[in-house]
C-alpha cells in the first residue's frame, strides 16, 4: 500500500471511529437517547465490527427518474411517505449488489435534512450478530453519479432498543444475501 493509501485508511478509520464515539455519545444523553433512564446507566457503549474498508464502498448512483410516493411500513404498522430517490450498485468481494435509496418526505421539508436520504437493509447477520430488523445507514445526496456508502457506519433503527418507536422496516428489495460484518453489532447493553 502506497503511502497516500495507508493515510486514507487511517483517516477512514478515524472517521468511523469518530462515528462511533457520537453514537455513543447520544445514546447516553437523556435528550437524544432511546434508552431507559435504567438502561442509560448500564449502557457502557455500543458493540461495534471491526473497521474494515471493504465495507467502504463507491457506488454507482442512478437517480430515478419522476419517482412515485410509496409508503414504507413501520414497526408499529404506520406508514411513512418516502421516494425511490436513486438506486445504487457496488461489489463487495467481486459479487454484485443493488440497493435502492430512500427520500422522507417529512424530512425533505426540513432545512437540515432536505438533502437527506436513508439506506435502510438487511443481511445475513440480522437476527444473530445484528438487530434481526435490519440496521440503516444515513447519506447526502451526491453531486454527481456516485456516492460512498461506508456499511461500516450502519447503525440499529430505536426500535432495537425501546418500544413505543416507528422504526421504518427495511423493504424486501434491500436484503443483501451476504453477511456485512460492518457497523453496529447486537444491541446489547
Amino acid at each position: 500500500m502506497s503511502f497516500t493509501g495507508i493515510t486514507l485508511a487511517q483517516n477512514h478509520k478515524e472517521e468511523i471511529k469518530e462515528f462511533q464515539k457520537e453514537l455513543n455519545e447520544e445514546y447516553k444523553n437523556p435528550d437524544e437517547s432511546p434508552l431507559s433512564a435504567k438502561d442509560r446507566k448500564k449502557f457502557k457503549g455500543h458493540h461495534f465490527f471491526p473497521i474494515n474498508e471493504k465495507y467502504r464502498v463507491e457506488a454507482k448512483f442512478v437517480k430515478t427518474a419522476n419517482a412515485m410516493p410509496f409508503k414504507m411500513k413501520t414497526s408499529a404498522d404506520v406508514f411513512q411517505n418516502y421516494d425511490i430517490y436513486g438506486v445504487v450498485s457496488f461489489e463487495i468481494d467481486g459479487e454484485e449488489f443493488k440497493l435502492n435509496i430512500y427520500q422522507s418526505h417529512r424530512l425533505r421539508e426540513t432545512e437540515e435534512y432536505k438533502d437527506y436520504l436513508f439506506l435502510p437493509f438487511t443481511d445475513l447477520t440480522n437476527g444473530t450478530e445484528t438487530y434481526g430488523g435490519g440496521r440503516y445507514i444515513d447519506l447526502r445526496i451526491p453531486a454527481g453519479d456516485t456516492i460512498v456508502i461506508d456499511f461500516n457506519k450502519a447503525y440499529n433503527p430505536y426500535c432495537a432498543y425501546s418500544t413505543g418507536y416507528s422504526c421504518p422496516i427495511p423493504p424486501k428489495e434491500n436484503n443483501l444475501d451476504i453477511k456485512v460484518e460492518a457497523g453496529i453489532k447486537n444491541n446489547d447493553l
